[in-house]
């Protein structure tokens, strides 16, 4: 059984959409491999989280830092801050120490999708930047190929990088666009893309 995280913090939803979008993607491939859904611990405070209108999903389970080791893909959602990961995804990112030292996640792949509040609001370089954390958990990187053709599209305002997938949470005029149909397909073939790469390593170590 290949089993994929899908590890995600989200404070107004997008990235949750999104979230739910990519274990789309993972299940499609059937029998023999399962998404697991987890978002890590909110760090605001809670009167102020609610004051701020944040949705807390309390239906999806908190993940633990331990529990990483178990899994055979993690997918990573995180909204951007200023061009880089959400500080609650960093402080539970941080906390994989005990991880690297025992090189637990090293072979295993990883993958990350975002979200921004405008065209060009740090999607590539929020993504690039938690890379570059993966890496240092000896993680086998996949992105959002080309093979997606969305990624082409020119019609429309869209998310979605070599990178990985990604949405625009924002209109530019105050108003709360959610996820496009495009970007969430995106989601699902990342998803789809990093299970299907996933089940490939483990079949060739169960070979080796």
């Amino acid at each position: 059984m290949t089993q994929v995280l899908v590890l995600y913090y989200s404070s107004y939803g997008h990235i949750a959409s999104m979230a739910a979008a990519v274990a789309e993607g993972v299940r499609s491939l059937g029998s023999g491999t399962e998404a697991v859904v987890k978002r890590v611990p909110e760090l605001v405070p809670e009167q102020v989280a609610a004051k701020a209108g944040y949705q807390t999903a309390s239906d999806v389970p908190v993940a633990s830092v331990a529990e990483l080791a178990e899994y055979d893909a993690i997918v990573i959602g995180t909204p951007t801050r200023f061009g880089n990961m959400a500080a609650q995804m960093k402080n539970f990112l941080d906390q994989a120490g005990g991880l690297w030292a025992r090189d637990a996640l090293v072979g295993k792949v990883g993958s990350v999708f975002t979200s921004t509040g405008s065209q060009h609001g740090g999607q590539e370089s929020t993504i690039l930047s938690t890379h570059t954390v993966l890496l240092h958990l000896g993680m086998v990187i996949v992105g959002l190929p080309y093979s997606f053709k969305g990624q082409l599209r020119m019609d429309e305002i869209t998310g979605g990088s070599p990178y990985g997938a990604s949405t625009l949470a924002d209109d530019g005029h105050g108003g709360d666009r959610q996820p496009s149909a495009n970007e969430l397909e995106a989601a699902r073939y990342q998803g789809m893309h990093v299970a299907r790469i996933a089940r490939a390593l483990g079949f060739a170590q169960g070979v080796a």
